[in-house]
């Protein structure tokens, strides 16, 4: 036997005396759930990453950045 079967077989007793046999859990129902879901996910984030790539955004220049000759609003040419 080797040492990883031999701790096995040493700490599955222990494990035994603190399993609740009326305790309900997740089972095959509830991985296949959550794998669904990652799944999904995964796909959405895939989807936005690319659609993301794709957007071209070039910021617009501000009107008030006029040529420095011309006054500003509201002031008056010396």
């Amino acid at each position: 036997m080797s040492a990883t079967h031999e701790a096995i077989a040493q700490l599955l007793p222990l494990a035994g005396d603190t399993f609740d046999k009326n305790k309900v859990t997740p089972g095959l129902l509830g991985f296949v759930v959550f794998a669904a879901l990652a799944l999904g996910v995964w796909g959405l984030m895939k989807s936005m990453s690319r659609h993301m790539g794709r957007v071209d955004f070039k910021e617009a220049p501000e009107p008030a950045a006029a040529p420095a000759s011309a006054p500003a609003e509201g002031t008056r040419a010396p």
